[in-house]
């Protein structure tokens, strides 16, 4: 790397490839809370590729920690492709005070920021380059009020590219929880995403296999749709816990659908919950 004159630096280091004292202290890109703001734990929901059911496990993860009688948030990281305000109902934009803008709330009390709450409409893209992504991702955790969080569930873009590393560099994150499924393509992408947790030197508090199989209504026969789960292979491997092999079950779908994500009652998140207590 490129040695830099201070003079001429722009104290930005994302894209930087200088070797100066603030881009060997990562500790200089974490950023801090508005002081009217307070949030305990921070936890990153990950996967390696999209449409394993990233969203969805942190749907679930926020209403069982909330129903466990935690002030939980979920800050909806997945700028161009948010779904957090439609699978729990939310349907009010945005506002603000000048000083702070303010989250949603759910039905029990969840705070929650996503993208689709500052556009016109759900259907309008957002076609925002990466810098951009990254800065509003910080914009909602530091000009937003969170009001005594305890538990921050953060639902991160899929892969590992710069927004995710914008996520893992900017905020506190204590811990991860990686979504697969148990196709084997998927396996071996969310392993380049542990990889990645494990360069930044962010713990990894389990892993979640989604869409694991479905059960059969009148024998009870799990039947494995996508082919053999790969999940003890990648969990040995990488020395991680199991945290739940969630099915595919009637009613799920509709329940994101119509915004009552948090009327399931969902007994393969309970252990990934437990993990995220330990933190407290």
């Amino acid at each position: 790397m490129s040695e830099v004159n201070s003079s001429n630096c722009d104290h930005n280091c994302e894209g930087c490839s200088a070797n100066c004292g603030e881009r060997t202290n990562p500790q200089d890109l974490k950023i801090s809370l508005h002081p009217r703001s307070s949030v305990k734990h921070v936890i990153g929901v990950v996967s390696g590729k999209g449409g394993v059911g990233k969203s969805f496990v942190t749907s679930l993860l926020a209403s069982e920690l909330e129903r466990r009688g935690h002030r939980t948030a979920v800050l909806d990281g997945d700028i161009t492709g948010p779904s957090m305000a439609k699978v729990f109902g939310i349907k009010e934009k945005m506002y603000g005070d000048g000083e702070l803008a303010f989250p949603a709330k759910t039905k029990t009390g969840i705070q929650v920021v996503s993208a689709n709450m500052m556009l016109d409409s759900d259907d309008q893209p957002v076609i925002w380059r990466g810098p951009i992504v990254g800065g509003v991702i910080r914009q909602f955790y530091q000009e937003v009020f969170w009001e005594d969080v305890d538990f921050m569930i953060v639902d991160m873009p899929p892969g590992t590219s710069d927004v995710p590393l914008t996520v893992f560099q900017s905020l506190p994150v204590e811990g991860i929880i990686v979504v697969t499924s148990p196709q084997e393509l998927v396996g071996m992408v969310v392993e380049k995403a542990i990889n990645m947790a494990n360069m930044m030197s962010i713990p990894l508090l389990g892993i979640i296999e989604n869409m694991s199989y479905v059960e059969c209504g009148k024998c009870g026969e799990h039947i494995a749709i996508f082919g053999e789960s790969h999940l003890d292979e990648i969990a040995a491997k990488y020395n991680l816990p199991i945290l739940g092999r969630i099915p595919m079950r009637e009613g799920y779908a509709a329940a994101g659908d119509n915004g009552s994500i948090e009327d399931l009652d969902v007994p393969e998140i309970k252990a990934a919950a437990d993990a995220a207590e330990k933190l407290a």
